[in-house]
């Protein structure tokens, strides 16, 4: 039984953060609730960062999670531009950067991830970008505004779903765009060689120019700004402006200081928790990107670096630290818009976990459903302009039903169907 006197602390002010905070109080928690949040803004949303907000389609205000006046109504200590130091797990307690110490009941980790870095030469310089935070977002537009004006060079090290979706932008605003990869297709390593040349074909047709099978060696400049890119097969691109796009690291610095369990780096990072987002220590808990959490109905661990992981896995938290059965079962899902493609994602099915693709419907003109199986059975689901499936979709993985390929991709026969 949760007591009216007890201490909810939740490390991470992001969306898995503030979606735990406003599930407590719905859940009818009454004790304390403190939301440390290393930012000076309070909590918001981040895919809008490489979409809409970016592109200059949303406000500033459509970002964030609740209103200003929601935390005071609802009673959640709001802790901004606060970074936690150190956890006391014997002590339950926080110690915050300004010295405070705060006692625990229960502790929820939504810390996230942070940009991965490049270690090569000219980091440093003014017009090297990442893309994470509000303030970045707002940096990085103005400057595509600019390059766009000035008919300037961007170059994006990374052909992630960040990076082409700067990309897009970039080329909505005018921007000159060359991308540099290590692999041979966009999205290699989520969609495979058979739908990430799909997304090369879709930025090649819309200006963008890539160099696959290479990296970034060295950013030069002059006057601290950006001149070119030089790559590792002794090629030089001319750029204003360097985008590094070459993923997410989880932040599991506070979470290894305290001796809790973490997944090794080869296998994806992050805070182990099991199906109900439970760590090592049964009073801290882990969600939204962070989180490694044990997956009930995929029989794996995964890390999720996605909105809906964070929308989701947040309140999950927050159920399971009030006591509540949770088994976080959440088929991963994520979308992203680019130029005049939507998609959506469900499943999971890394690069040789498959052994089949079946598309239906028109991949020439973007307009198709791709679902990746292995003996028959739906791991995953890619619908490119195709709306209203995610839920057949989904039920299709969950079942792990074997399927007719030949059904499977003949539109007529509806998803709902197959995993009878």
């Amino acid at each position: 039984m949760v007591d009216a006197d007890q201490t909810f602390v939740i490390v991470g002010g992001g969306l898995a953060g503030a979606k735990a905070a406003e599930t407590l109080r719905s859940e009818g928690f009454n004790g304390r609730v403190i939301l440390v949040c290393d930012e000076h803004e309070r909590p918001y949303e981040r895919p809008p960062l490489s979409k809409g907000f970016l592109l200059g389609k949303a406000d500033r205000d459509s970002v964030f999670v609740h209103e200003p006046s929601w935390y005071a109504s609802n009673d959640v200590e709001l802790h901004l531009g606060q970074t936690v130091t150190a956890i006391d797990r014997d002590a339950h307690t926080v110690r915050l950067g300004d010295g405070t110490v705060i006692r625990y009941d229960k502790l929820l980790l939504a810390t996230g991830a942070e940009p991965r870095r490049l270690d090569i030469p000219g980091t440093g310089l003014a017009g090297v970008h990442h893309l994470r935070r509000l303030a970045h977002c707002e940096r990085l537009r103005d400057e595509l505004k600019a390059l766009g004006r000035d008919n300037g060079h961007l170059v994006i090290a990374g052909a992630g779903w960040i990076g082409l979706e700067v990309a897009a932008a970039a080329r909505t605003y005018g921007a000159e765009v060359t991308i540099v990869e290590a692999d041979p297709t966009p999205l290699h390593r989520v969609l495979g060689p058979e739908l990430g040349q799909v997304f090369a074909d879709l930025h090649a047709a819309h200006g963008v120019r890539f160099h696959f099978g290479a990296r970034l060696t060295e950013i030069t400049g002059q006057d601290g700004m950006v001149l070119a890119a030089r790559t590792d097969d002794g090629e030089e691109h001319p750029a204003h402006a360097v985008l590094v796009a070459i993923g997410a690291a989880p932040r599991t610095t506070l979470a290894e200081n305290a001796g809790l369990a973490l997944v090794d780096r080869a296998d994806g990072g992050g805070v182990a928790v099991d199906e109900t987002l439970r760590t090592s220590d049964p009073d801290v808990f882990a969600a939204g990107d962070v989180a490694a959490a044990h997956h009930p109905a995929l029989h794996t661990r995964l890390r999720v670096e996605h909105w809906a992981n964070a929308l989701n896995g947040g309140p999950a938290a927050a159920r399971a630290m009030l006591g509540q059965s949770v088994s976080y079962d959440r088929v991963p899902y994520f979308f992203s818009d680019q130029y005049d493609l939507g998609m959506e994602y469900s499943g999971w099915a890394p690069p040789g976990s498959y052994d089949q693709i079946v598309t239906r419907g028109d991949v020439g003109k973007r307009e198709f459903v791709a679902f990746w199986l292995k003996d028959g059975r739906v791991l995953a689901g890619m619908n490119v302009n195709v709306w209203d499936v995610t839920e057949p979709i989904q039920k299709l993985i969950r079942s792990r039903a074997q399927v007719d390929p030949e059904r499977l991709a003949d539109p007529s026969v509806p998803l709902e169907t197959l995993a009878a």
